[in-house]
């Protein structure tokens, strides 16, 4: 069997709207990164985090069971510090663990253990 024929196609041009360079200079990434951190928190810490329809405490609860589920250990840290602080006690964040197990998989929950582990020591 013969190989195909090659199709003679003019060179691709970049659309005038697309910038030239692929990824913005260092100097951009690091203003969207502050800028979009300071957003966060005004937003999230601020405006979110106070609405009056859940107490801190059931804030925290979602958001240490979402950060788990997630795998998200990094930011796990500071909130589960935060969510000691509102009322959530060491044997709950302990079920909330085990049961996020069989949703969001053993190596998630085995993560925030340790997590967990090292919060509650340090305290």
């Amino acid at each position: 069997m013969p190989a195909p024929a090659r199709v003679n196609r003019p060179p691709q041009r970049r659309p005038k709207w697309l910038p030239h360079r692929r990824y913005p200079p260092a100097s951009k990434f690091a203003r969207s990164r502050q800028s979009s951190s300071s957003l966060a928190e005004k937003v999230v810490y601020g405006e979110v985090w106070e609405r009056p329809d859940l107490s801190k405490r059931d804030r925290s609860l979602i958001t240490v069971a979402t950060l788990v589920a997630l795998g998200r250990e990094r930011q796990l840290r500071g909130h589960l510090e935060r969510a000691l602080g509102n009322g959530v006690t060491k044997d709950e964040v302990g079920e909330l663990i085990t049961r996020l197990a069989f949703y969001a998989g053993w190596p998630a929950a085995m993560t925030a253990a340790l997590v967990a582990k090292d919060v509650f020591e340090a305290q």
